[in-house]
């Protein structure tokens, strides 16, 4: 199933640790990111806005590729 605007996802560690998006910010990843769900707020191409909303933290934008949906 693909993911769409409001999904329950989280990002996949394999998918994300040294990619082009982690190498532009800082190389220490959070783990909510992987143990927490975020929701998909927009989607613009190939990237999803995400919110995670039990972290107080701002929206990141990440590749679709490197989301899964929350199990």
């Amino acid at each position: 199933m693909a993911i769409k605007k409001g999904n329950m996802v989280r990002a996949i560690r394999e998918k994300l640790e040294n990619s082009l998006e982690a190498q532009a910010s800082d190389s220490r990843l959070p783990s909510y990111l992987f143990e927490t769900q975020g929701e998909i707020v927009d989607i613009k191409g190939d990237y999803a806005l995400v919110k995670f909303g039990q972290v107080p933290t701002p929206n990141i934008w990440l590749k679709l590729s490197q989301l899964e949906e929350f199990a």
